[in-house]
Order: C-alpha cells, then sequence, then structure tokens
C-alpha cells in the first residue's frame, strides 16, 4: 500500500516529486485551499489566476497538472477541485478531502512520492486525507502477466509515498489518526484484494485459510467448520447452498476479545464465493461479477482485524458464511426443504435466493452469544440496487433507535446509506404450506422481504441490523475520488466505527 507520513506544512517546499493542493469553486473563480500557501507564494499570490487561465473551476474531482515554479522543489503542481467553497469560516467535510486525496492519489499512479498540502488542519481532516490517499492509490495487479503493471509496461504501480502537509506532524492526536487511517485502509484494501481474486482461487477454503492466517498474525482466535463440522452440528442452510459445488462450504468464526471490554458484537457476513444461482440459474449477462457475492464476508474479515489493530476495547466476533452456490447433480432444488441450524424449516423455492440461507445459519449461531448487537452484512438483493441505486446501502434493523445511529455511522465515515422498513405484512408472502417459512416473498420490495426472513433468525432481544450493500459492493464503472473500478470495501469502515462508538459507550 501507498506509504503515508506526516510532513511539516513548509514540507511543501521540500523535495518531492509533485506537491498536491486543493482548489475550490469560489463565486468568482477557482480559490486556492488552505494548506497550499507555500506553493501559492511561490507562484507571486497567482496561483488561482493561473489555474483559471488554464481552464480549472474548482469543480471536485477536477485535476489540473502545471509546472511548478523557482522556489519549489518538486517540477509538478497538481490542483484537485474540492468542489464549492465552504460557508464562511467553515471548513470542508472529512468526506470532500477523502475523495480529493483519493481522486489525486489515482491521478498520480507511477509517481513515487507527492506531498498533499491540502487543508488538513485537524486530526480528523489529516485521517480523512489520508484514508483517501490510500485507498485512492489502490491496484489490484496480482494477475498481471509477470506484474507489468508494477513496472509500468501495461500500466502503472500505484503512488509510493503520500506525505501529509500538517502545521504540527508530532501532534499525538495528529499521529493517532494517521495510524487510525493506515490499519483501516490497509484492510479495506484487503478486503478489495478478496473480492477481486477470481473464484477459481478464493474457494470458501482458501478464504477461510487467509482468514486464519491473519488471524494469527493479529492474535484473533478462530474456528474454522467444514463440511463435516457443519452437517454434525445441523447446519443445513450453508450445506444447503454449497451441495451443488465440488468445493464444500465453510463457517468461519473470528474473535478479537479485549480484556475491558464492556460490550459486545457479532458482525454476519455473507461469503458466496460464486453464485451461479444454482438451479435457478442466473440469466446470461449477470454472471460476470458473481465473484463479488462474497463482499460481507470480505467486509466482516477486515472489520474484526481493524479492530484487533486498533485495539478497541470492545469484544467483536465475525461469522464468515462461505459457500459456493452452483448447478449439479447433488445440488439444492426448488422445492426443496432444508432444516436450518434454528431448527427452522424453508422451503426454497428459488435457489438463487441463497445468501439469506446461509445468513439465517450464521445468525442463529452468533445469537447463541447474546451479543450486545449484530449486523449482517451482504450483497443481497437486486431489488435493493432497483430502490436505491449502485452507491448506497440499505439498513434494516429490528430496533429503530439502532437503524439510525447505524445510518449516521455510515454517513460519519463516507458510505452512502439509507434507512429502510421491514413491512410486517410481507410476511405473508413467505408462508409456506410444507415448511416453516420459504426463502421468497412477494417480487415488490423483495429487498424488505429478504430482510424480514433475515430477522426470523435473530434471537430475542437482541439489537439487529441488516447492511444490504448489493449496489455499492462492486463498482463497474471508471473510478471517482476514492472508489476504484471492481471491489470497493463497502461497510468496512462503518462497521470499524460502530466498534469504535460501541467502545467508547456511545451507543448506551
Amino acid at each position: 500500500m501507498t506509504a503515508l507520513t506526516l510532513k511539516p506544512a513548509a514540507a511543501a517546499g521540500q523535495r518531492a516529486d509533485v506537491i498536491v493542493v486543493g482548489v475550490a469553486k469560489g463565486a468568482k473563480g477557482p480559490v486556492v485551499a488552505p494548506g497550499a500557501a507555500v506553493v501559492d507564494e511561490a507562484f507571486g499570490g497567482k496561483l488561482a489566476a493561473v489555474l483559471e487561465t488554464l481552464g480549472a473551476s474548482g469543480g471536485e474531482g477536477e485535476t489540473t497538472k502545471l509546472p511548478a515554479p523557482d522556489g519549489l522543489k518538486a517540477p509538478v503542481v497538481l490542483a484537485i477541485g474540492l468542489g464549492e467553497l465552504p460557508a464562511k469560516d467553515g471548513a470542508f467535510a472529512d468526506d470532500t478531502l477523502r475523495r480529493a486525496a483519493g481522486a489525486a492519489a489515482r491521478a498520480l499512479a507511477g509517481t513515487k512520492k507527492a506531498v498533499f498540502a491540502l487543508p488538513a488542519d485537524s486530526a480528523e481532516a489529516v485521517a480523512a486525507v489520508a484514508e483517501g490517499a490510500a485507498l485512492g492509490a489502490y491496484v489490484f495487479d496480482a494477475y498481471k502477466d509477470n506484474g507489468e503493471a508494477k513496472n509500468g509496461k501495461n500500466g502503472k504501480g500505484p503512488l509510493g509515498e503520500a506525505a501529509i502537509a500538517v502545521d504540527k506532524p508530532r501532534d499525538k492526536a495528529v499521529k493517532a489518526a494517521l495510524e487510525r487511517a493506515v490499519a483501516v485502509a490497509e484492510e479495506v484494501n484487503r478486503s478489495r484484494d478478496l473480492i477481486n481474486t477470481p473464484p477459481n482461487d478464493l474457494t470458501p477454503e482458501a478464504f477461510a485459510a487467509v482468514a486464519s492466517a491473519a488471524a494469527k498474525e493479529h492474535g484473533i482466535k478462530v474456528q474454522v467448520l467444514d463440511e463435516k463440522a457443519l452437517a454434525k452440528g445441523g447446519y443445513g442452510g450453508i450445506l444447503g447452498v454449497g451441495a451443488g459445488s465440488q468445493n464444500p462450504p465453510r463457517l468461519v468464526k473470528l474473535a478479537y476479545t479485549h480484556p475491558k471490554a464492556q460490550k459486545s458484537l457479532a458482525f454476519v457476513g455473507k461469503g458466496i464465493t460464486y453464485d451461479s444461482g444454482g438451479i435457478s440459474l442466473k440469466p446470461a449477462g449477470h454472471n460476470e461479477t458473481m465473484k463479488c457475492d462474497m463482499s460481507g464476508a470480505a467486509a466482516v474479515f477486515a472489520a474484526v482485524v481493524s479492530a484487533a489493530r486498533l485495539g478497541l476495547e470492545v469484544n467483536v466476533t465475525g461469522w464468515l458464511a462461505l459457500a459456493e452456490n452452483m448447478p449439479s447433480g447433488s445440488a439444492t432444488r426448488p422445492g426443496d426443504v432444508l432444516r436450518m441450524y434454528s431448527g427452522k424449516t424453508v422451503e426454497v423455492l428459488n435457489t438463487d435466493a441463497e445468501g439469506r440461507l446461509v445468513l439465517a445459519d450464521a445468525l442463529w449461531k452468533a445469537s447463541e452469544a447474546k451479543p450486545d448487537a449484530i449486523v449482517d452484512v451482504a450483497t443481497l438483493t437486486g431489488a435493493m440496487m432497483m430502490a436505491l441505486g449502485s452507491r448506497t446501502f440499505g439498513i434494516m434493523a429490528n430496533d429503530d433507535a439502532f437503524r439510525t445511529s447505524v445510518h449516521e455511522i455510515a454517513e460519519e465515515v463516507g458510505e452512502a446509506s439509507w434507512p429502510m422498513p421491514l413491512p410486517k405484512h410481507l410476511l405473508k408472502g413467505m408462508e409456506s404450506p410444507t415448511a416453516d417459512i420459504a426463502n421468497m416473498g412477494e417480487r415488490m420490495g423483495g429487498g424488505l422481504v429478504a430482510g424480514l426472513f433475515l430477522q426470523e433468525f435473530v434471537g430475542e432481544g437482541i439489537a439487529w441490523a441488516h447492511l444490504d450493500i448489493a449496489g455499492p459492493a462492486f463498482h463497474e464503472g471508471a473510478p471517482y475520488g476514492y472508489t476504484p473500478k471492481g471491489g470497493t470495501g463497502s461497510a468496512v469502515r462503518t462497521l470499524v466505527r460502530l466498534a469504535e462508538r460501541t467502545a467508547a459507550g456511545d451507543l448506551g
């Protein structure tokens, strides 16, 4: 990952390959943002005028490169647009800085060192710039022939170092903010690597091995249930989904504990390492990106490791429900009835509604420990994408206050989300003449139906939230801000901040 360092504000005049400055959209033209005083001075106080002459407006994500004048030891200045200038005496929002740093880092692919002279005048702003730079510089080149992407033949490697110019680089709060940003960004990028890994290499067993190795590295207790243990334990949902694949399923438990913890959280992630739809085969054009159907498990894995790296005073247990959904002679059929880990029976009407089946087993298992709250994360329904688009995840919960808290936390860290209801009348559509419940209900409101199904497998009295990240988990368009093409690591930062808030006692 791109190295993140702190430098005194005057470092804008120190040696580097590029100096990054912010430019905002003012009423009368572009305005140079705070943090770039040394650079503006080298331009004789006319940097904004020069940028306007070059066509820069300060629009969000806009990049303008220009040669540096005498007085600067970097040959190039990169101006990155911050969007609208804040109201008088107002500060740029953290996610504005995060997106700008991400866009700048991506534009600087192949560069060894850049100084980021952005308005990072607080620990929170420093963290935002650092996070943005690390996330924006991300590349996935593990499968490029002989690593050619790294040496420039097929592309450019990531920015080598992002030095963030701050007034007080030795301030404890600033240093702590940078350390946190490094840990979280590295784990988000690790989750992206997993999501982007082809499904022939990332089987349930392989994913479990990656999780086990990381757990050992960071002092996290790990337990892996293989197909024999799952059968012995009666995990009918996970086994039913994985029945058609030659790569058997796994349930992985990751347990981070802190001796001073007063609260406990359980995170549950959908980990379908490839989803063909099973016997209810997906139509042509809907299979190509289905390696991303384990994004929820990747987010949970990254969040638990982040909690361990940050030493949070909260117990966090992650459950990775891993299976490959394939059609074969041994696959679960529409009309089959599965007996779940909870003891309930489920009539499978559509084998492509498989995520809720693996999650149901894991949710009931997670409930046995009676944590203070459970959050599950899943690329669960296309219906949620129809409702909220490709950049926003939906939040459902059995407690309105908890749903509001999770929504506010997501917005705080820059992950777009929206609270969604769980209308009880939709339960009727899942009534089955054969089993306790069916895995499908009404077509309209399908994302809500899935949430209602999951709620049936949450232990009584436990606060629970469901994040349907089907839209933002995998980005198929051009990169923007700090969001790359491919796996995004959606929900990792929300889960980490939830754990931090819980550790601090801010969630009651």
